[in-house]
């Protein structure tokens, strides 16, 4: 750019009133498109702290609106739409902030939308509806509680961002038993399981229908009948989902005759686990030694080999040392430990942490969960998990 610094017949120098003009357009520019301007968040991770740039135009939820095809043009067009390539980086383990009752809405909210929205799903496809849900948790165009985001337009006619909470849905009495599977699941990722495959999608629709916004967000996964997108750019990274839970969950009027928690004049207790409610993971036992560091699981066998990591993780928390030894079969577990020999041939996957040795080492059963690396696969007899050594 070339200034003039000569002066007018006036005697007044021109190039001031040029760098003014610049400034004050600026200035209309930044105050009339500042939605545009990016924002800086202080982000901490241990004991450092980082400065990411939010763009401020985050992005609107659109209703959910359906183009009119036929059921069969819907899944040649969805089975024609590519899934975008490259990785895709997984979403942060949620963290919970509220008090018990808080967490009974939150588990209550959970659960039923798995229920209505995938409960004919194989576990996988219920982990990822619930993944999506606190996806949209954590980011910035979404309530910060679970029960918002699930019920989030339910107050209006149209606009529901899950048809089951504005359809009548509701109205129809849950299974026993997938109720109490879905609810597995969503105690499960509330307490911090992370469903990878879909990384930090916050959009999902079944293959036979077309929503709107299906042509602007990226396809990243299939569960069965159902798809998963993600935004665009930026609001589609991991970097946009800094968002935390509020610590608070509101009461759901509709959730009363489901959750007693969404009563407004009830306070609850966390209750204690049903040891003979069937669901996708269930603790056999919490003992072993006086630190509580080691743990027996009963799961789902249809559930995806490596959520089992996350399983584990899950239940070990911050232990420096932790061993989680986990079956597929209820009467083939043992009912604590010492796990006996006997037990040993049906073990579908073992997870030992010690940090002292600075050893930490999943193993699955390949005959039960297949794995791509045959290096983690367990022997065929594992006698004793203390004796494995890096």
């Amino acid at each position: 750019m070339i200034i003039d610094t000569t002066e007018d017949a006036g005697g007044i120098r021109r190039a001031p009133l040029i760098l003014l003009c610049l400034i004050a357009t600026l200035v209309f520019l930044y105050l009339t498109l500042g939605r545009g301007m990016p924002t800086r968040v202080s982000v901490s991770g241990g004991t450092a702290v980082k400065t990411v740039l939010m763009p401020n135009n985050i992005p609107a939820i659109e209703p959910v609106a359906l183009e009119k095809v036929s059921l069969g043009r819907a899944k040649q067009i969805n089975d024609a739409t590519p899934f975008i390539k490259g990785s895709i980086p997984p979403a942060q383990p949620f963290r919970f902030s509220g008090n018990p009752l808080d967490m009974q809405r939150a588990t209550a909210c959970l659960t039923t939308a798995i229920y209505y929205e995938a409960g004919a799903e194989a576990p996988n496809g219920q982990m990822a509806v619930a993944q999506v849900i606190l996806n949209r948790m954590r980011h910035p165009a979404f309530p910060k509680s679970v029960c918002g985001v699930v019920f989030q337009g339910s107050e209006r006619r149209t606009g529901c961002q899950f048809s089951f909470t504005c359809d009548g849905a509701m109205a129809r009495a849950p299974s026993p038993a997938i109720w109490s599977r879905a609810a597995s699941i969503a105690q499960m990722m509330l307490a911090g399981a992370v469903y990878a495959p879909v990384g930090v999608a916050t959009h999902y629709h079944t293959d036979w229908v077309i929503p709107a916004w299906s042509a602007k967000l990226d396809k990243v996964r299939a569960e069965r009948t159902h798809l998963f997108f993600r935004w665009a750019g930026f609001w589609g990274t991991p970097k946009a989902f800094r968002g935390n839970h509020n610590g608070t969950e509101p009461i759901i009027a509709k959730m009363s005759i489901l959750s007693p928690a969404h009563s407004s004049d009830i306070m609850l207790a966390t209750p204690a686990p049903d040891p003979a409610a069937k669901g996708v993971v269930q603790d056999k036992t919490i003992t072993g030694s006086a630190t509580r560091d080691r743990f027996i699981l009963v799961v789902d066998p249809a559930l995806e080999s490596a959520i089992l990591v996350s399983i584990a993780e899950q239940k070990c928390g911050d232990r420096p040392y932790c061993k989680v030894m986990v079956w597929t079969d209820r009467a083939l577990a043992p009912l604590d430990f010492p796990v006996r020999d006997q037990f040993l041939a049906s073990l579908a996957f073992s997870y030992l942490r010690n940090q002292a040795q600075g050893f930490q080492k999943p193993l699955w059963n390949c005959a039960i969960f297949p794995r791509g690396d045959k290096k983690q696969c367990m022997r065929h007899r594992l006698l004793d998990m203390d004796a494995i050594t890096p």
